[in-house]
């Protein structure tokens, strides 16, 4: 079957990547420390307020712990009841004109912070969605989900409070430190003699902060893929029909401890090396007590002359007010280790290459402008195989083939090794399809059918020869114009959790309530929806589930019916359908496909019958090609599969 080699290539870029950022050693903090910093260059007008406002507050802050001495000193010392009372009234000033400054400086640092996230979850979504389907058909949902959602959401907080923080204390150490050595350079020497020690060990525990943090958002990806797979409406199905509740409940049980231990080993590394600095601030001001102390009752000058009790007092409120800011210093280092692990994920992503783009200048076909002929010339495919691919490595096999059985074409139902030889899925392909032709594709399955219809609007694109619309290679054509032109109805349909009406509507946002109501009723839906009680607003659930398998596919044949592209390709479209809503749609369709190429993968008699040209594939390759008569006159493949799948069965009946 042409899916199991459906195997992305994003899988060795991102190992490539990885390995290369290992190589770098600590090349790669820097470039990511760059690109993080680059992030907030948007917003630069709004970073230098705050730090005007960071160093405004920080020399403010000064202010009370140096008016300490004078009051002790100058006024209290000497009597002076008026300059107590001026010294007092600065007092109360500063802190709130410190505080007023510091509101409108936490505004602007979350609203900066918030911003500079909104831009890596609007590049890291609008990246994803221009990746082509093979890295969708190699990546597990919900491992996209995790670096979307958890690994921008971990680093919130760094963007948001770290910049500013690391400025603010920074800012204020060096400010203290210079007020400290004013006082007493012996006494600064003193307190601030273990400090390099200290920032030495920060380092190293920030290396393992890091190492751990990627760690627990591996972890994180994996539980969150678990979820997304056994918890959407067709994995819980597959869990309670194949009776696996205990098994999927253990899975999880064992993937959510090993994300408790791992956040919990995170959240404790360098607690005790904390506990220590914690302690020594806190045992310092003691230890100046004891030698400014020692000096003023001995009246001996070691820390330096003029040692008062207003210097002593001065000096420790600077050592309290030092602590804090070190404090955060210290533990920022290790906390931006850990998030420079989740930039990195992140990185990872936004690094990955695009292969199928826009060439520049690329074709911008109009529809009123396409007659829609459908050329392939010697077409080679082959779906790429990936050793790293994550279904592999982190899904069970015996999991896998569970999927297999209820959802062939899953992703997670790829089940070879990979060992296994690369698989040529399409063998020089060449066909034209003329315009308001039906074309049938006809062949067993895995002959490379999907595969052929999936070229057309480069969902996937040829590893060589040439696709082409009205003579024009589809490389050549904008992606956006190539959108407009095709118009797909699969059999595993597709319905957002929506209302009916957003469903219709998102094929073209600007229909009128006409022509949607036209849209179902060529489609035969539009009865049964007005039955509904909300009509076209109701809510069609999950994937949905609430609607019939009739009624889904009857509702994406008239999204598809809205947009009227001028390419359709339908992989047997009526399946899912009772003979006479199939009577009804076939008639509708018959209009829809009038001047329009259709490309269809038949399963059913009529839709073979009604074909203009039938091509037959097997293995990967174009057999026999012709109308049905004509076909049945060689007696190739096709009267095969007719004797043994068709014959017996009347037109409108399906087969399997």
């Amino acid at each position: 079957m042409a899916v199991r080699g459906m195997r992305g290539s994003h899988g060795s870029n991102m190992a490539d990547y990885v390995e290369e950022q290992k190589k770098s050693g600590r090349k790669t903090d820097a470039r990511t420390v760059r690109r993080i910093i680059l992030s907030f260059k948007p917003y630069k007008a709004q970073v230098i307020l705050v730090l005007i406002a960071i160093i405004v507050t920080t020399l403010l802050g000064l202010i009370n712990p140096l008016l300490i001495q004078r009051i002790f000193d100058d006024a209290i010392g000497k009597g002076n009841v008026t300059l107590l009372i001026i010294y007092v009234v600065i007092m109360f000033v500063t802190p709130i004109v410190s505080g007023i400054i510091g509101v409108g400086q936490s505004y602007l640092n979350n609203r900066i912070g918030q911003s500079v996230m909104r831009d890596f979850r609007n590049r890291l979504y609008n990246h994803l969605q221009s990746m082509s389907l093979r890295f969708f058909t190699s990546t597990r949902t919900g491992e996209i989900q995790s670096r979307l959602s958890n690994d921008v959401g971990g680093v919130q907080g760094v963007v948001t409070n770290t910049a500013t923080s690391i400025v603010s204390n920074l800012s204020t150490t060096i400010s203290t430190i210079i007020a400290m050595v004013l006082l007493s350079p012996l006494l600064t020497i003193i307190s601030l003699g273990l400090l390099p020690l200290f920032m030495w060990i920060t380092y190293k525990v920030g290396n393992v902060r890091r190492a751990t943090s990627k760690e627990t958002q591996k972890s994180m990806a994996s539980l969150t893929a678990m979820m997304q797979e056994t918890l959407s409406v067709s994995g819980i199905l597959l869990v309670k029909t194949f009776g696996r509740q205990q098994y999927s409940q253990d899975r999880f049980e064992q993937e959510n401890q090993k994300l408790t231990d791992l956040e919990v080993r995170q959240q404790m590394i360098g607690r005790w090396f904390f506990m220590f600095i914690g302690t020594f601030f806190s045992v310092m001001p003691a230890i100046v007590y004891l030698a400014a102390g020692w000096q003023i009752i001995h009246r001996v000058p070691i820390f330096g002359a003029g040692m008062s009790f207003g210097t002593i007092v001065a000096f420790t409120t600077l050592q309290s007010r030092l602590f804090f800011p070190v404090g955060q210093l210290l533990n920022i280092q290790v906390e931006i280790q850990g998030a420079l692990a989740l930039f990195d994920r992140i990185f990872e992503y936004l690094d990955l290459p695009i292969d199928i783009k826009d060439k520049p200048n690329a074709l911008q076909l109009k529809p009123e402008q396409v007659r829609g002929e459908v050329t392939f010339k010697n077409v080679m495919f082959a779906y790429k195989r990936d050793e790293e691919a994550s279904s592999d490595k982190e899904t069970g096999q015996e999991e896998r083939e569970l999927v297999a059985q209820s959802n062939p074409i899953s992703p997670l139902a790829v089940v070879h090794t990979p060992e296994e030889p690369a698989h040529q899925t399409l063998n020089d392909i060449s066909f034209t399809i003329k315009p308001g032709q039906l074309a049938a594709l006809v062949g067993p399955s895995g002959a490379g059918k999907t595969t052929i219809t999936y070229l057309v609007p480069r969902l996937y694109d040829v590893d060589s020869g040439e696709v082409e619309i009205d003579g024009h290679n589809v490389k050549d054509v904008a992606l956006s114009s190539l959108g407009s032109l095709v118009g797909m109805v699969t059999q595993e349909t597709y319905l957002f959790h929506a209302s009916i009406r957003e469903n219709l509507l998102y094929a073209r946002t600007d229909a009128t309530e006409e022509e949607m109501i036209a849209a179902t009723k060529a489609a035969a839906i539009h009865d049964r929806i007005v039955e509904l009680d909300d009509g076209y607003d109701t809510i069609v659930g999950e994937r949905g589930y609430k609607l019939s398998g009739g009624e889904k596919q009857r509702i994406a044949i008239a999204r598809v019916i809205l947009k009227d592209p001028r390419l359709l390709i339908l992989d047997e479209a009526t399946s899912a359908l009772d003979t006479h809503a199939e009577r009804m749609i076939q008639a509708a369709l018959e209009p829809l496909m009038k001047g329009r190429t259709t490309l269809a993968i038949a399963h059913r008699l009529s839709t073979i019958l009604s074909a203009d040209i039938i091509l037959v594939v097997n293995k990967g390759e174009i057999v026999e090609r012709g109308t049905h008569q004509e076909l049945l006159e060689r007696n190739g493949l096709y009267a095969q599969l007719y004797h043994e799948q068709f014959s017996q069965l009347p037109q409108e009946e399906g087969v399997a």
